[in-house]
């Protein structure tokens, strides 16, 4: 996923002056996919922080307790807008200092753009839940109301926002006694360490806060994972001991049907020494509920129990099961066991239903990565050539790497013969990635071996694919992104538009009698490709042009020249120049020229393997962008 965007701004109320009456103001928009709350919750907190460092008059208050409480406030807000609305989501947060009449505040503001979509009324149960219908989602406004002093709706054309304001003095919206467990903290580290056997639980804890605090982590943990088993192995991480002695998680195969047996994807146990032989009793007996018992608790028969599904040798206890749904799917099955209890206690019913549901969106958001990562995988194998042509007198040598975020990237490359002993090279990048960059570039290759076979020349080629892109690549690229929506896919309105720009670097090499090749170059927006005299000296090789697909009249220009035996002419996309580290980029100050030419006297492979890992060496972290670079070398 990219970064989110964030503007922090002082934004001066009316009739007043700068020094006097600044307003603190946070914003961003967050994609309305299932990672939003947590990003959401990482903007609030980073928020307050900022505002604390500043010194603000207001931000004298603030407490931890504060930045939780406005932590799960924002998270259920944006999981309401997400699971409601499904639109972009816009965060705005601003700090209001005292007046006469009222006390400093923070106010949340949460808005959507599909505000036909009502949101979760008193008790968080929407119109649709109160008719039976499973809802996959928190305990929505009834967490609000509970933790902000007041809080509202406001509905505007195209849009809905709903607000909480939260005092900054030390308000406590719980009775004494209640909620000051801090059960959150030290969550990740419990986690990490032995399970130990509970001697006592005390169910009183998760009144209140403790439950809210529980959730909030735990959707934070949940959210960032992007393997259902892992999604399972944290889930009964979380669940024993705390609220449970054992537990079972049972999860559908993705390809669903009546047929399909669930796999016993995790058992955990409050006693390590019996997770083996609990395993052992429940793996014959795959777990499905029907679909009529809805999201809430069903009692089931203990493991290994008589049949009257009583705890053997006379103890007391009681085993409950719940429906993982998430987007009205059944995806699994969560059994629960509780010793020395006849019963589970009605708070912990519903804060473990709510648990689940968190548990299906988080693996609802790992099998969609999945689906995507695998599709892109199977898109870039047949985008590219499986084997590029050996070009007589020049040696060759390439660097492909996709970028590891499991989505099909927009960078491809070709090396081909065509009539004339001529031999062709591509080095092309898509602007945009995912489905509708794909089509495109499934289109582009093969639409240049064509143009290049028929016998055009080398500025003909841009200007027939521009044509092309401009008219054939747009409707199949937003045929693309259609398929994409109607699948439930995440889609980018901007991103399906940008996929018809193509830059491209272009080229024909026509071996010369007396050794190395005839070389004619046109580039279409992309970077410049750079040639390495045996010298040590580096210059462009070609002029920058328009990117293809903007202008249906551009015209493309070609330069040639002579690539002598030793010179070696290196092309590369913008994953190499546009590499990042922090403000800095790769190829500020001619930095790929410079690292060139400290390649001199290296054979193709070794100038190639120089270049990646100067790249690689520019940053700590790993590119975030497909890296393509071709080295040609006359001999």
């Amino acid at each position: 996923m990219g970064s989110i965007p964030l503007q922090r701004d002082i934004v001066q109320r009316p009739g007043t002056t700068a020094a006097a009456g600044t307003q603190p103001v946070a914003r961003t928009s967050l994609p309305g996919n299932l990672l939003a709350p947590a990003a959401a919750r990482r903007f609030v907190t980073a928020a307050l922080a900022e505002w604390t460092a500043l010194s603000l008059p207001a931000a004298v208050g603030f407490s931890e307790r504060l930045s939780e409480d406005a932590a799960v406030v924002v998270s259920e807000l944006v999981t309401n807008a997400v699971v409601h609305a499904g639109t972009t989501v816009e965060l705005l947060f601003r700090l209001e200092e005292a007046t006469e009449d009222e006390a400093s505040a923070l106010i949340l503001e949460v808005s959507d753009h599909h505000p036909a979509r009502t949101v979760r009324g008193d008790h968080g149960h929407s119109a649709a839940e109160a008719a039976g219908a499973p809802a996959d989602y928190g305990r929505g406004l009834e967490i609000v109301a509970a933790l902000a002093e007041r809080w509202g709706i406001t509905y505007r054309t195209g849009a809905k926002t709903v607000w909480a304001r939260l005092p900054v003095d030390d308000w406590n919206p719980f009775p004494a006694g209640r909620g000051e467990g801090g059960l959150d903290r030290g969550l990740r580290a419990e986690l990490l360490a032995p399970t130990l056997r509970r001697t006592a639980r005390d169910d009183g804890d998760w009144a209140g806060r403790g439950a809210l605090s529980f959730l909030a982590e735990a959707s934070d943990l949940l959210a960032g994972q992007l393997d259902e088993d892992i999604v399972a192995a944290l889930a009964g991480q979380l669940l024993v001991p705390r609220l449970a002695d054992w537990c079972a998680i049972w999860l559908e195969p993705e390809s669903g049907g009546p047929a399909a047996v669930p796999r016993l994807a995790k058992v955990w146990h409050v006693d390590e020494e019996q997770i083996g032989p609990l395993r052992a009793l429940l793996e014959g007996d795959p777990l499905r509920l029907p679909e009529r018992v809805g999201t809430g608790a069903v009692t089931m028969p203990w493991p290994g129990s008589a049949e009257d599904g009583e705890p053997p040798d006379g103890e007391e206890g009681v085993a409950f099961a719940y429906r993982i749904t998430s987007g009205g799917r059944t995806l699994g099955a969560v059994l629960l066991g509780r010793e020395s209890s006849p019963r589970l206690p009605d708070e912990l019913t519903a804060l473990i239903e709510d648990f689940v549901r968190r548990v299906g969106l988080a693996v609802g958001a790992a099998r969609a990565y999945t689906r995507q990562a695998t599709i892109s995988r199977i898109l870039q194998r047949g985008l590219l050539p499986s084997k590029v042509a050996d070009i007589p007198g020049v040696a060759s040598s390439l660097v492909y790497e996709p970028s590891d975020d499991g989505v099909v990237g927009g960078d491809f490359y070709d090396i081909f013969p065509c009539p004339g002993d001529r031999w062709c090279f591509v080095l092309g990048d898509v602007q945009g990635s995912g489905p509708e960059a794909a089509v495109v570039t499934g289109l582009a290759r093969p639409w240049l071996r064509l143009l290049a076979r028929e016998g055009f020349q080398a500025g003909e080629v841009l200007v027939r694919l521009n044509r092309l892109l401009l008219d054939d690549a747009m409707e199949a690229a937003e045929a693309a992104a259609l398929m994409v929506a109607a699948a439930g896919g995440q889609h980018s309105e901007d991103n399906g538009g940008q996929s018809r720009f193509l830059s491209l670097l272009y080229g024909e090499l026509v071996p010369l009698p007396g050794g190395g090749a005839r070389c004619t170059l046109a580039s279409a927006g992309h970077p410049l490709p750079l040639l390495l005299r045996p010298d040590g000296t580096v210059r462009p090789a070609a002029e920058p042009q328009l990117l293809l697909g903007l202008m249906d009249d551009a015209v493309y220009e070609t330069q040639s020249f002579d690539l002598e035996p030793g010179d070696s002419l290196l092309c590369v996309t913008d994953g190499v120049t546009e590499r990042r580290s922090g403000e800095l980029m790769f190829d500020d100050g001619d930095g790929l020229a410079r690292a060139l030419s400290g390649c001199a006297g290296l054979s193709a492979e070794g100038i190639a393997e120089c270049i990646k890992r100067a790249v690689h060496d520019f940053a700590e972290r790993p590119p975030d962008d497909d890296l393509a670079l071709l080295v040609l070398q006359a001999e």
